[in-house]
């Protein structure tokens, strides 16, 4: 069993999405090959309600599936099928857009103020392009939670971990998605999908994802002033793992907390334009004409 190494190492950058959200961006809108299935991850965490008040109104989608995460306040939601209803702290929802759908999301502080919270994009395979859409809306309460001996916790939100089985399910590529927070100074070895791309996202403490004793390079943004690698990880730093089984993980003296998703590629072209992924631009520019004319959706 190999672990996997660590390919590359990137931090979130500010981007503005929405009407005005103030986000930071560890990928997306660009060469997807590397995070296959999965096209964008947004970190929406803020603390000044004047920087994500305004939301994400009405907007459409098709072709992907949307994860949302909330952590703190919550995110009130709605489409053009009917589907209503409000996310909070440790909620999540995964939305197949499939053939079509307009939906808003709108988030709310909580009483400091604070919005936490993350969105992935997953790619569909052009079989399920055009399927109807599906909301899968999963409370806190419902998400499973393993604690190891050492007091690792880990929330499975989608896939299997240590025996138990995340809410969501049915999803195309066979994601594992996890919350994982391990204590301060301790070591973990958790066993990989080893056909599956699989990346990383801290947003709490820090930690190395690389075994000391393992000497190869890695291609990083996570620079010192001298140009040496750091290899303490920190908030908002996105890891992309390279093949392997694997994950070994060390956490720092304040403990190291990240979400592990992992997804198998897909393979396919990808021809994208906003919030419409399809796999040709024939395919795209016939999207965008159904949007124009009015059968974007489509009935049951």
């Amino acid at each position: 069993m190999s672990i996997r190494p660590v390919r590359h190492i990137v931090q979130a950058k500010p981007a503005i999405e929405g009407a005005g959200v103030r986000l930071r961006r560890a990928f997306g809108f660009g060469d997807s090959a590397a995070t296959d299935p999965f096209l964008l991850f947004d970190d929406f965490r803020n603390e000044r309600p004047e920087d994500f008040r305004a939301g994400f109104p009405w907007h459409p989608h098709r072709g992907i599936e949307t994860v949302t995460y909330v952590l703190a306040g919550t995110v009130e939601h709605g489409d053009s099928l009917g589907n209503k209803g409000i996310l909070g702290p440790g909620d999540v929802q995964w939305m197949t857009a499939g053939r079509g759908i307009y939906h808003q999301e709108m988030p709310t502080g909580n009483e400091q103020g604070q919005m936490h919270g993350f969105q992935l994009w997953a790619n569909l395979p052009s079989s399920l392009k055009m399927t109807a859409p599906r909301y899968q809306d999963v409370v806190s309460k419902d998400i499973p939670e393993v604690t190891d001996d050492d007091g690792t916790v880990v929330r499975v939100i989608c896939g299997e971990f240590w025996g138990k089985k995340g809410p969501v399910d049915g999803v195309a590529a066979e994601p594992h998605y996890l919350d994982v927070s391990v204590p301060p100074n301790q070591s973990k070895t958790r066993p990989g999908e080893t056909n599956s791309n699989v990346f990383a996202y801290v947003f709490a403490g820090a930690g190395t994802f690389r075994d000391a004793s393992d000497p190869q390079p890695i291609m990083t943004e996570n620079l010192s002033a001298n140009g040496e690698e750091k290899l303490t990880i920190g908030n908002r730093s996105l890891v992309l793992f390279d093949q392997g089984d694997n994950v070994s993980v060390q956490a720092g003296p304040e403990g190291f907390r990240f979400l592990l998703v992992s997804g198998k590629p897909i393979g396919e072209p990808v021809a994208w334009r906003g919030p419409i992924v399809m796999n040709t631009q024939e395919e795209l520019m016939q999207a965008w004409a159904d949007l124009k004319d009015g059968s974007f959706i489509q009935p049951s």
